[in-house]
C-alpha cells in the first residue's frame, strides 16, 4: 500500500518521522521509522533514510506500507515447480504477487518464496530475479541457481535469444490473424507508458489464438523487453487487455495477461523450457466469452509468426 501526502506550512522545520506520523496517524512512530530505515520513504521524489531530516512546506511524502495480509511466508514446493534442473528452476507466478522484494515488502514476493525453496534444498545462493512480470501478470518466471547460470541467462535475454510467449485476453477483434507492432515506447506519466517519440525501440509479434464474443485471446511474443510493452502495444492497436484499467481495459477480477511459456538454450546446448497453465479467473473469463483456451502442451507455441516486414496495424 502506498501512502501519499503533502506537508503543509505547519510541518515546516519538523522532523520527517514526526511529520509522517502527523500526516499518517494510522501509523505508529516506530513503524514510520522502520519504513524510513528500509528505504521505503521518499520526500520530494528522493529516497530519504534519515528520520531527523527536516521537512519543508510543500514536500510530498510517499510511504510504502506493507499490508498485514501480505505478510505471509510461503515457499514453492518441488511439486509446484514448472521446471527444475541443476542450474535453473521455473515457477508459475500468481497474479497479484510482486515478483521482487521492495524496501517495504519481502515476504509474499516470488523472490522470497524461491529463496526459501533454495534454502530448503541446501543452496545458499540468493534468488536472483533476472526478468520481471508486472504485479497483475501471471505465468512463467525462471530463476538461476548460481552466479554462472545467472550470467548465462542474462546474456541470452540481452541478446534476444530467450523465447517468451504471452497470452492476453483483449476486448475487440483484430482485423488480421497475425500482425506486428514496431513502435517506440516512452514513459508518459508517473506509472504509465505509451507509444511516443522519442522512445525506446519496441517490437512485438501478435497472433489471434482464439476469437469469442466481443473478445479475442491473443498470443504475443515480445522481441524487446520494455516496461508494459505488450499492454501498451495492444492498447495502441485498440485492443486493451481485460482488467488492465491503466490502459483502457474493462474491469475484471485480474489483468488478463499471462506469460505462458519461456525457453532458451542453456550452457552446453540443452534446452530449458517451461509452460504455465492459466489460473481459474483467466480461464473463466475466456469461457464466459465463448473462448476455450488451448492447453499448454498443444503445440501452438511453435506457430510461426510474421517477420517485421509487414504492417504495424491489426
Amino acid at each position: 500500500m502506498i501512502l501519499t501526502a503533502v506537508a503543509g506550512p505547519e510541518l515546516a522545520g519538523k522532523r520527517l518521522d514526526d511529520g509522517a506520523v502527523h500526516l499518517f496517524p494510522q501509523l505508529s512512530k516506530g513503524r514510520v521509522r522502520k519504513i524510513i530505515d528500509w528505504g521505503g520513504c521518499t520526500v520530494a521524489g528522493q529516497v530519504v533514510r534519515v528520520a531527523s531530516r527536516q521537512l519543508r512546506a510543500g514536500d510530498e511524502l510517499v510511504l510504502g506500507v506493507m499490508e498485514p495480509d501480505q505478510y505471509r511466508e510461503f515457499a514453492y514446493s518441488r511439486e509446484e515447480l514448472l521446471f527444475e534442473d541443476g542450474d535453473y528452476l521455473a515457477v508459475n507466478k500468481a497474479a497479484g504477487l510482486n515478483c521482487q522484494r521492495t524496501p517495504y515488502q519481502l515476504k509474499g514476493t516470488v523472490e522470497y518464496g524461491v529463496s526459501l525453496y533454495l534454502r530448503e534444498i541446501g543452496i545458499a545462493e540468493p534468488a536472483r530475479v533476472i526478468h520481471r512480470l508486472d504485479r497483475g501478470t501471471s505465468g512463467v518466471m525462471i530463476f538461476p541457481k548460481s552466479r554462472q547460470a545467472a550470467a548465462h541467462i542474462s546474456a541470452e535475454l540481452q541478446a534476444g535469444r530467450v523465447e517468451k510467449v504471452y497470452w492476453a485476453l483483449v476486448t475487440g477483434e483484430p482485423a488480421a490473424a497475425q500482425w506486428h507492432v514496431d513502435a517506440p515506447i516512452a514513459k508518459v506519466g508517473r506509472s504509465r507508458y505509451g507509444v511516443a517519440t522519442p522512445g525506446k525501440e519496441s517490437r512485438t509479434l501478435f497472433r489471434a489464438a482464439a476469437r469469442g464474443d466481443g473478445a479475442t485471446l491473443v498470443e504475443a511474443r515480445p522481441l524487446t523487453g520494455r516496461t508494459h510493452q505488450i499492454r501498451v502495444h495492444l492498447a495502441h492497436c485498440g485492443l486493451p487487455i481485460l482488467g488492465d484499467t491503466t490502459y483502457g481495459g474493462a474491469a475484471a477480477p485480474r489483468m488478463m495477461l499471462h506469460c505462458r511459456a519461456m525457453s532458451f538454450t542453456a550452457h552446453g546446448g540443452r534446452t530449458v523450457a517451461a509452460n504455465a497453465p492459466l489460473d481459474d479467473d483467466f480461464t473463466a473469463a475466456c469461457i464466459s466469452r465463448g473462448i476455450v483456451p488451448p492447453s499448454p502442451d498443444d503445440g501452438t507455441a511453435d506457430v510461426t509468426l510474421p517477420s517485421l516486414s509487414g504492417s504495424n496495424s491489426p
